[in-house]
């Protein structure tokens, strides 16, 4: 069974990890959740989690306000052409549903089978708000800890600049 927010906290507090969770109604989009969180201070992100055409799975966790082209990320990264993973292969490989897709998933990957991006940019943000396995809530780390919980996760992520992969407009011939 994938770990629960309870759990996740436990593992927070074990690490040493500062975190504030604040409590709201379940949110599926950006949208939704810039919508409810008020001025809740710091970096709010959101994460894709994608294979990659050969099969390679990826979590890319990136500011909210990003508009990746996947194509151009796919190259930035040196990986085979991107396309969002099935639920079913979220739930079965980071044991969350569509929604609460979020870097501390990871906790439901010892066998480290994802590839974890990071935006750069985003890292400058402190604190930085994600999911805490469960989408009717937000959980604010700092940086430093997030990559503390990421690391004793057993991931090394990969940080990158996300400037310039943003999809463009297509204009009409």
């Amino acid at each position: 069974m994938p770990a629960t927010p309870d759990e996740l906290f436990a593992r927070f507090d074990r690490l040493g990890i500062a975190y504030k969770t604040h409590h709201h109604p379940p949110v599926f989009t950006v949208a939704e959740s810039a919508a409810l969180r008020g001025a809740l201070p710091g970096g709010h992100c959101k994460s894709l989690f994608l294979k990659d055409k050969k099969g390679g799975l990826w979590l890319c966790v990136m500011l909210e306000e990003r508009a990746i082209d996947l194509n151009r990320l796919a190259e930035r990264l040196g990986a085979p052409r991107f396309s969002f993973a099935s639920p079913e292969r979220l739930w079965e490989t980071l044991g969350v549903r569509p929604g609460s897709v979020t870097p501390f998933a990871l906790v439901n990957d010892p066998a480290r089978k994802v590839t974890v991006v990071l935006d750069e940019e985003m890292l400058a943000h402190d604190p930085l708000n994600y999911h805490p396995l469960d989408n009717s809530m937000t959980t604010a780390v700092s940086p430093a800890d997030l990559l503390r919980f990421i690391a004793d996760c057993g991931h090394t992520p990969r940080i990158v600049s996300m400037a310039g992969l943003e999809r463009t407009a297509r204009v009409p011939a």
